[in-house]
């Protein structure tokens, strides 16, 4: 599958080299190139675009600023001159970021990690419609499948979600909603049981208090959801 790609570049001889790179890179479709993020605004408004090359450090407005802009952005591979701004790409939620000057291998690489990215989201959806038994989370620059049966609970935190899973030395953690990823969970599967808290149903032992005990967490049930859960145990109680 081929990826439709723009790139936004203020520095004229950088912009033609990644025109160039685009070119001769088989699954790239270049669609158009510009030279300021506003003119790249209004084209995107209207155009579905897979993949944007993005200069970070541009006048009157910088491509981490241009980025926050978009409501449903494309990914996002970032080419700059700094490499300070490797972990604002991040936050970002960036497929990778380029470090000027660039060969045609590291371009090459960051566009095969978006190429493969954007191929396993799009499996991933579809098997998730097909089996609904697991889905796939980007976690540090990665994509991360995790089966349902495994997932203790969910803890939402302000701009990421934490996915508590067992056989996890760690936390998965994952810039995305709450709101988002309960969604895409099955309904029997799955409750959410806080404003910061959704829990497989399957992997509850113990509640004590009001609450749900995961070995040493202590999950509250939040007001507006008691009568939902209350549903479940009476459901489930002997």
């Amino acid at each position: 599958m081929n990826l439709r790609v723009i790139a936004i570049d203020d520095e004229p001889l950088a912009l033609q080299l990644i025109k160039g790179y685009i070119q001769k890179t088989p699954f790239l479709e270049l669609v158009n190139t510009f030279d300021n993020p506003l003119d790249a605004m209004e084209f995107l408004a209207h155009e579905q675009v897979d993949l944007l090359f993005l200069d970070i450090h541009m006048p009157d407005l910088s491509g981490t600023e241009f980025t926050r802009t978009l409501t449903s952005p494309p990914k996002i591979i970032f080419t700059t001159a700094y490499e300070k701004y490797a972990l604002e790409g991040f936050k970002l939620n960036a497929v990778d970021y380029l470090l000027k000057p660039f060969s045609y291998e590291e371009f090459l690489k960051a566009a095969i990690k978006a190429q493969n990215m954007f191929n396993l989201e799009h499996q991933a959806h579809t098997q998730i419609e097909a089996n609904n038994e697991y889905l796939f989370i980007k976690s540090e620059y990665k994509i991360r499948r995790i089966n349902f049966d495994n997932i203790l609970y969910i803890e939402g935190l302000k701009d990421y979600i934490k996915v508590h899973a067992q056989n996890e030395a760690k936390p998965i953690l994952s810039l995305n909603s709450l709101k988002a990823l309960d969604a895409k969970l099955p309904e029997d599967r799955f409750m959410r049981v806080h404003r910061s808290y959704i829990v497989n149903l399957a992997k509850i032992e113990t509640i004590e208090r009001n609450r749900i005990v995961f070995g040493k967490v202590y999950i509250p049930v939040g007001d507006q959801y008691k009568e939902k859960f209350q549903e479940f145990l009476d459901k489930n109680f002997l």
